[in-house]
């Protein structure tokens, strides 16, 4: 590959006929054309931010073999991947990449403070998606499910003052993540107790299967809040129907 242009020799260059690519950031739209790589990044075609944690290069689309691809050509900085019902997920690992074969393809990634998110859409597409998993509450224990996990009131309440800032954007751009003491503050909790509400929480998802929630055995990933914040949001664990929660707690504390 050549580390300038980011291009590189393809067998099959060009994506069919009837599918076109468009990437949607903050409100504008981008178009790459088959035939050509197309770079995401600090210092790329699409310019996300001068985040000096942001890679220059993170992501690239390009056709190959009659498909779109979306490629992580970053070298620290691992990307969630998401339908936008949150029935498909994927975590996306410097050097791996994936067909791009639905509608749309929610994509996020976190450097430094900030978390970004962008969506991809694929004209033509092979697979659609189904409707979002319903949400049931047991009136009983407290306890919200969505799919296979089981979250307390509290719980909950954590990922929604954790998710606050990209839940109120929108999912329209850059986010940032907020701090424990921060998100303990809004909720009214002493820091001990939000640390040890995230770890029950952590420890529930990579119980699940959720990746980048621990750093090894017996160990917590350093970036652990970033990847919770990305997974809440992208298998709609929370959504903005839950940001009046927040108002509720304030008022309790009050």
């Amino acid at each position: 590959m050549d580390q300038d242009t980011g291009e590189h020799e393809r067998d099959q260059p060009d994506a069919p006929a009837d599918e076109s690519v468009a990437i949607e950031f903050c409100g504008e739209w981008f178009r790459p054309v088959a035939g050509t790589t197309y770079a995401i990044g600090r210092d790329a075609d699409l310019i996300i931010d001068t985040n000096p944690y942001l890679h220059r290069r993170l992501l690239a689309i390009d056709a190959e073999h009659g498909l779109w691809w979306l490629s992580n050509t970053g070298q620290s900085i691992s990307v969630s991947l998401a339908t936008p019902d949150g029935a498909y997920q994927a975590v996306l690992g410097p050097g791996a990449r994936v067909p791009l074969v639905f509608p749309a393809l929610v994509v996020m990634f976190t450097a430094g403070a900030f978390t970004y998110e962008l969506t991809v859409h694929t004209d033509g597409s092979r697979f659609t998606v189904r409707d979002a998993f319903p949400r049931t509450v047991d009136e009983h224990v407290g306890t919200t499910t969505v799919g296979a996990v089981a979250l307390t009131a509290s719980q909950r309440l954590l990922l929604v003052a954790m998710c606050e800032p990209i839940l109120r954007g929108g999912m329209v751009g850059s986010s940032q993540v907020p701090t424990s003491a921060a998100a303990a503050e809004r909720l009214g909790w002493p820091l001990t107790t939000f640390n040890r509400k995230l770890d029950n929480v952590c420890d529930k998802l990579d119980r699940e299967g959720v990746r980048g929630l621990r750093g090894g055995v017996g160990k917590l990933a350093t970036n652990r809040r970033a990847r919770l914040v990305e997974h809440a949001v992208l298998s709609r664990l929370v959504t903005a129907a839950d940001l009046p929660l927040l108002d509720e707690a304030g008022a309790q504390k009050s």
